[in-house]
C-alpha cells in the first residue's frame, strides 16, 4: 500500500476537474517522512481550499500518534473530490493498544462494523463509495429539497465517520469507474438517513456487497415516483448507469396519498414503475422491483394490518408483464414484524421516550420511520431477497454473510453499533 508512486502530490486538491485518475494517500504521523503521500502530522480543521481535514468540529477528538491518528469519540474526516466511484483502503491499527473500529461513508453509510483489532496488529479493510453532486449537465440539476442541501451525500466531498476506538494509519482513495453499480431509487424507508436515530435499509446493505460492487442512492424522504423522476432524479441515474449495473425501485408508502383522475395502484403508479424499468433495461442495466416496506400496525390477534392496498400487488403484476425481478419486501416484512410481536418490533423503529436525546422533549413514536438496528433487519430481508433471484449480483455478496430467515430475527439486545455523531429529532418527510 505504501509503495504506489502513483500518488498526488500538491498542498491543496481540486474538486474541479471532471476526471480525476490518480489514487490520494494520506499517512497520519509525527514521525513521518516518507514523500509518496500527504503526511498529516497534525490535527487539522478541513478547509475548502486545502481540501481535506478533520471536519464537524470534530478535530478535538484526535490525537496524533507517532504513526496514526486515533480517536475514541465519532470523527469525520473529509477529502473534496469530483463526483465518480472511489475505492477506498484503510489501514488500521495501533503498536499501542487494540481497537474496535466502525466506519460509516457520507450520509451514514455502513462500511466496516465494529471490527475488532489486537494491540500490535495491522488490518487493511477495502470498500467502496459513491460521491455526487447534483449537477447533471450545464442546464440541468437534480431538484433537492431544503434539508437535502445540508447533507453529506449531495456535498463536494467524500466524508468518513470513525466510531468506536480507532486508530487509523492511512487512507488511499482510488477512483474507480469499472465497478457494479447499484442504484436506489426509493422513499424515506430507502434513503440514506443523514442524522440519527433515523436510518434505512439502503445505508446498511453497502456493508454486505464485496469490494467489486458500490451502491449509490438517490432515493429521498417524501417522494413517489412521480415526485422522484420530477426531481431529475432518474435522468441523473440514466446518464450514468451502464450495462451489468443495477437500478432497484422501491415505492408505495407516499404514491398512495396521491389522488385523483389516473392516479392510484393501477394507474400511474403501475405506468411509472414500468417507465423506470424499461429504462434501465434499455441501458442494458438489470431492474429490480421491490414491493413497500410495511409499517409497523398490529391487530389484537399479533397479525400486521395491510396498510398499502393494491400497490404491492401493482408491483407484482408489472414485474410479471415485463419479467422483472422481484423482491416482495412487502411480504418479508409481513413476517418479520410478526416473528418479533408487537412490543418487540417497536425497537426497530424510531419509539423513544421524551428526553432520550438532547432537546427531544417529546416521546418519537414513529411506525414507518426505522432506527439503526430496524434499518439493518431490513437490509438482511432485501438481501435474503438477492439470494432467491436470478441475478448476478448475489453472487457478490460478502461471502461470510450468513443467509437471513425473517421468521427468526435478531434481537435488539445483540444489536452494539456506534451511534453517530449528527442527530435531528424531527422526523424525516413521509409515513
Amino acid at each position: 500500500m505504501h509503495s504506489n508512486g502513483n500518488l498526488i502530490l500538491s498542498k491543496e486538491i481540486s474538486a474541479d476537474s471532471t476526471k480525476n485518475t490518480k489514487p490520494l494517500l494520506f499517512q497520519f504521523g509525527t514521525a513521518l517522512k516518507t514523500s509518496k503521500a500527504k503526511i498529516i502530522n497534525n490535527a487539522l480543521v478541513y478547509n475548502s481550499t486545502l481540501g481535506y481535514g478533520f471536519d464537524f468540529n470534530s478535530v478535538s477528538n484526535v490525537k496524533i500518534n507517532s504513526n496514526s491518528f486515533s480517536v475514541e469519540k465519532p470523527t469525520y474526516f473529509s477529502v473534496k473530490l469530483p463526483e465518480g466511484n472511489y475505492q477506498i483502503e484503510v489501514l488500521l491499527g495501533s503498536s499501542e493498544k487494540e481497537s474496535n473500529v466502525t466506519i460509516k461513508a457520507e450520509s451514514r453509510r455502513l462500511m466496516l462494523d465494529q471490527l475488532f483489532i489486537k494491540k500490535g496488529k495491522t488490518v487493511t479493510k477495502i470498500f467502496n463509495v459513491n460521491v455526487r453532486n447534483p449537477k447533471i449537465d450545464d442546464n440541468i440539476n437534480v431538484t433537492l429539497k431544503d434539508r437535502e442541501k445540508d447533507i453529506l451525500d449531495w456535498d463536494d466531498k467524500l466524508t468518513l465517520e470513525f466510531l468506536g476506538e480507532a486508530s487509523i494509519q492511512s487512507i488511499k482513495i482510488t477512483p474507480k469507474d469499472n465497478l457494479t453499480v447499484v442504484y436506489l431509487a426509493g422513499d424515506s424507508t430507502v434513503t440514506d438517513q443523514d442524522v440519527e436515530p433515523w436510518a434505512s435499509w439502503g445505508q446498511f446493505i453497502t456493508n454486505y456487497f464485496d469490494d467489486s460492487v458500490v451502491v449509490s442512492n438517490y432515493a429521498y424522504s417524501g417522494s413517489a415516483l412521480s415526485s422522484f423522476k420530477a426531481g431529475n432524479r432518474l435522468k441523473k441515474i440514466l446518464t450514468q448507469i451502464k450495462k451489468g449495473d443495477y437500478l432497484f425501485v422501491e415505492f408505495g408508502h407516499n404514491d398512495e396519498k396521491i389522488k385523483g383522475e389516473g392516479n392510484g395502484a393501477w394507474g400511474s403508479y403501475s405506468i411509472l414503475l414500468t417507465e423506470f424499468v424499461q429504462s434501465a433495461k434499455d441501458k442494458g442495466a438489470i431492474p429490480v422491483l421491490v414491493t413497500p416496506t410495511q409499517r409497523r400496525f398490529f391487530n389484537e390477534n399479533g397479525t400486521l394490518k395491510e396498510t398499502h392496498g393494491e400497490f404491492p400487488d401493482a408491483m407484482r403484476a408489472v414485474a410479471q408483464k415485463n419479467k422483472i425481478a422481484l423482491i416482495d419486501i412487502t411480504k418479508i416484512t409481513t413476517e418479520l414484524y410478526e416473528a418479533w410481536g408487537d412490543e418487540p418490533s417497536r425497537k426497530a423503529f424510531v419509539q423513544y421516550p421524551a428526553n432520550t436525546f438532547p432537546g427531544q422533549e417529546k416521546a418519537l413514536d414513529d411506525n414507518t420511520h426505522f432506527n439503526s438496528f430496524g434499518a439493518n433487519e431490513i437490509a438482511l430481508c432485501v438481501l435474503s431477497g438477492i439470494r432467491e433471484l436470478d441475478i448476478p449480483l448475489k453472487k457478490q455478496i460478502k461471502k461470510e454473510i450468513p443467509n437471513y430467515n425473517p421468521k427468526k430475527p435478531n434481537s435488539i439486545s445483540n444489536w452494539t453499533l456506534p451511534m453517530s455523531a449528527r442527530f435531528e429529532i424531527s422526523k424525516p418527510d413521509g409515513n
